[in-house]
């Protein structure tokens, strides 16, 4: 195992974790609502706030592909990847200036901030085949997810006490706690990217002679994956079978807060139950990791799968904190897990001088295949006036997802890679 490169690629995951958990789960949003869109009605501030989500992941969700066809090209995955990572954190460190009525900065704040970080994972995800072997890429991608819980989870509860327990940390109020926790998570970022910066060699792999500009190449090789998708047949049926199912696991990530509110659940009780999640999630990751090596990656995924579908019937009859409780270990136990294998098996089936360009597509994939499991949520909650039956929806998409799952040959996906690996880039690209 390469493990300095390991390390360093790991590393880069301890810290901008704090984003997802910080930023995106736990502080902003309630900083939101009760700071930024101090003055406006409830249920507006409530309607910006998804706005701005929006328009940060349909603006990562165009860019990705093109982008990571681009840096193939270029082979400056790691350039890309070192622009978007101090988008987000320069955009965490600056959502400290936001004040009361301060709306407007912070979603913009939170728009640059969810590009640079999700624009970032496009091209770390892109690397995983680069750091490590064939043979250990299940175990690397574990290992990201677990130690991303790890710093994740550990900036988020030092950041808990900022706020919390300001007075400890010599602070005047809540208002400075919270400002500190967004420098923070930029600062945590950054340290933990020092190593990848500085450690991981990108492989150099394309010496032809560019005739066009990058966004020209870019969108050409995008078109081109497109139309020749139908060459990797079963890279493509788990595509399929990916968007099923992570549709099911984005809504679950994105609806738990909102449908523990719902139905009575206090704030302290859900931020515990986040802190949680993180906590298991760290060595139940690495266990997926180690039980892909000992029953293959796809049983393992599956078998993580199925445990999903008993944490959509445990929310269905959950009443109290306690029951939330227990719903965010099961979450915890495979979440990681579930997301590991999947990109390590994607990883496996993609052609060798293409990584960015496919990973673009698995990036576009997770964006748009989180769509239409919160709006089934949405519909049949409104339609029959109980979001107990909106959460059990997405038993559906969990179940097609399985099924489809059991067709995909992995060894037959690394086979139809090797066959397009190096492809003769005309008309795309002249030399």
């Amino acid at each position: 195992m390469k493990k300095k490169p390991v390390l360093s690629w790991v590393l880069y995951d301890v810290g901008n974790s704090a984003f997802a958990t910080t930023i995106m789960a736990a502080v902003l949003p309630i900083f939101y609502y009760d700071v930024a869109a101090k003055g406006l009605d409830e249920s507006l501030a409530a309607s910006y706030w998804g706005y701005s989500q929006s328009i940060a992941v349909l603006i990562v969700a165009l860019l990705a592909p093109i982008l990571g066809a681009i840096s193939d090209y270029s082979a400056a995955k790691k350039k890309f990847l070192m622009f978007f990572a101090f988008m987000g954190m320069i955009a965490s460190v600056m959502l400290a200036f936001v004040g009361e009525g301060g709306y407007l900065l912070a979603s913009i704040l939170l728009i640059v901030g969810t590009i640079g970080f999700s624009g970032g994972n496009a091209f770390y995800d892109a690397f995983l085949p680069e750091v490590s072997e064939e043979n250990n890429m299940d175990k690397v991608s574990s290992w990201g997810f677990a130690f991303g819980y790890l710093g994740g989870g550990i900036l988020l509860a030092i950041n808990l006490l900022m706020i919390m327990k300001y007075e400890w940390f010599g602070l005047p109020d809540t208002f400075a706690g919270t400002r500190l926790a967004f420098i923070s998570v930029g600062v945590w970022w950054f340290i933990f990217s020092i190593p990848l910066f500085k450690n991981i060699v990108e492989e150099k792999k394309h010496t032809s002679k560019r005739t066009k500009s990058f966004v020209n190449i870019g969108f050409s090789r995008v078109t081109h994956t497109f139309k020749e998708i139908k060459k990797f047949k079963q890279l493509l049926l788990f595509l399929i079978a990916f968007w099923l199912y992570n549709d099911g696991i984005s809504t679950i990530i994105k609806m738990a807060t909102i449908y523990g509110r719902d139905i009575g659940i206090d704030s302290n009780s859900l931020i515990i139950a986040l802190l949680i999640t993180q906590f298991v999630g760290i060595p139940c990751t690495f266990f997926f990791g180690f039980l892909a090596g000992k029953i293959s990656a796809k049983k393992a995924l599956t078998f993580s799968l199925y445990i999903y579908l008993a944490i959509v019937g445990l929310g269905y009859f959950m009443t109290s904190a306690l029951h939330f409780y227990i719903l965010a270990i099961c979450v915890g136990l495979v979440q990681g897990g579930a997301q590991s294998l999947s990109r390590s098996i994607f990883g496996k089936m993609v052609p060798g001088d293409r990584h960015g360009e496919f990973f673009g597509f698995y990036g576009i994939s997770a964006k748009f295949s989180a769509i239409f499991g919160p709006f089934a949520f949405a519909l049949v909650g409104q339609l029959t006036g109980s979001s107990r039956l909106g959460i059990l929806s997405l038993i559906v998409f969990f179940i097609a997802g399985i099924v489809l799952l059991r067709f995909v040959d992995i060894d037959k996906g690394k086979e139809e890679a090797e066959a397009q690996t190096n492809p003769e880039l005309e008309p795309v690209i002249k030399t």
